[in-house]
């Protein structure tokens, strides 16, 4: 079947694929987003042991499509993987710490002699939860502005200099949070992290303080965030952005590149905007009607908003990954991605993902069949976070 399809076809479907994870993986950051808010939220040790425990049910998720995410890009796109995991390595290895020390928070964190101490692994979960979201939304950020490399693939068949791509910053990523236009992203998702883990609270603890704590900060968090998201987009809709010609695989600049591909592709438009009023409309149930039921209808959003700014990356000729020193180094679905043969073995190995995608909500519904309570944690017989 998928061997069929042309090799530019399967290069979009595999695309198709990155952008339905990473929209997941920015949902299932409300585990990150909680963790900021432990001590903020709950008050008392009983109620920071609900809201941990009702996080450490979840950040397997979270953890597991990052996994999946990485993994899958490096097998579709192993030029991006080489250049940016290669090149701004100190960007990524710090994500990656964060995301390590969060593992082993919730692995230790309540184990007998911990020498440690609980507040010391609850630092490391907030690290994770602050620092992890908005360096994750700043390296997300660079898709859109772009990044300072470059890619000489003749270097393949030299003997002497086998190095593909070259980082031109000696801070090798570092330097995205310099520019303020990553900032704003990193700031959107941490915001948002938080607000879909309050939203998380008011579904899945029961109780009535932390409801009513969750439901306040919930304006907190929620206003910065919608500032922060919309003045993202409104910078990526109004800059210039990089195409690339088929025929030939030149990069040329495109003026309003991105709000371009939202016109041309009126699909997505349609799914951006359907996800940004579903968000605003959960938050909304949650804060004036005391709905319980927000997470679904914002989480879903958020979900269809990821998915279509990631799909306008690398849709209609666009620079997933734009070069700021050298256009026609800029990393597109063209000049990067595995050969025929790999994807179409891929894509076989893709048609397991429904599979997988029933079996998380099996779990999740078996997780949730209750809310947890502080008699629940109280008579816990099994494992304790």
């Amino acid at each position: 079947m998928f061997e069929t399809l042309s090799y530019s076809a399967l290069q979009h479907y595999w695309w198709f694929i990155i952008s339905v994870l990473a929209a997941f993986l920015v949902f299932f950051l409300f585990v990150q987003g909680g963790q900021t808010l432990i001590y903020v939220i709950g008050k008392s040790s009983t109620e920071q042991t609900l809201i941990v425990n009702s996080l450490g049910r979840k950040w397997e998720f979270t953890f597991t499509t990052l996994v999946v995410f990485g993994g899958a890009f490096f097998a579709s796109f192993p030029l991006f993987y080489s250049t940016s995991f290669g090149g701004a390595y100190w960007l990524w290895m710090s994500i990656l710490f964060c995301f390590v020390i969060q593992a082993v928070s919730y692995e230790y964190r309540s184990k007998p002699n911990n020498f440690l101490g609980k507040k010391t692994f609850d630092a490391f979960l907030f690290i994770n939860g602050a620092l992890g979201t908005f360096l994750l939304g700043v390296a997300v950020a660079t898709f859109f502005t772009g990044a300072n490399f470059t890619v000489n693939l003749e270097n393949i068949a030299n003997q002497q200099q086998r190095i593909i791509s070259q980082w031109a910053s000696p801070w090798h990523g570092l330097e995205a949070v310099a520019d303020w236009r990553n900032v704003l992203l990193g700031l959107a998702i941490f915001f948002l992290a938080r607000t879909l883990a309050l939203l998380y609270f008011m579904n899945n603890i029961d109780h009535a303080e932390i409801f009513q704590r969750s439901r306040k900060h919930l304006i907190y968090n929620s206003i910065p965030f919608v500032l922060f998201f919309v003045a993202f987009l409104v910078v990526i809709l109004t800059i210039d952005g990089q195409r690339y010609d088929a025929a030939n695989q030149l990069v040329f600049m495109e003026p309003n590149k991105f709000l371009k591909n939202f016109l041309e592709l009126p699909f997505l438009s349609i799914l951006l905007l359907l996800g940004v009023l579903l968000t605003l409309l959960g938050i909304g149930l949650a804060i004036f009607r005391n709905s319980t039921k927000g997470i679904w209808f914002s989480g879903s959003g958020v979900i269809l908003v990821v998915f279509a700014l990631f799909m306008i990356l690398a849709f209609n000729g666009s620079c997933y990954y734009p070069s700021n020193i050298d256009f026609q180094s800029s990393l597109h679905l063209g000049n990067s991605s595995s050969s025929f043969f790999t994807l179409t073995v891929m894509s076989y190995v893709s048609t397991l993902v429904p599979f997988v995608a029933a079996y998380m909500f099996w779990a999740w519904k078996a997780i949730n069949r209750k809310k947890i309570s502080e008699k629940e944690i109280n008579e816990e017989s099994g494992h304790v976070y």
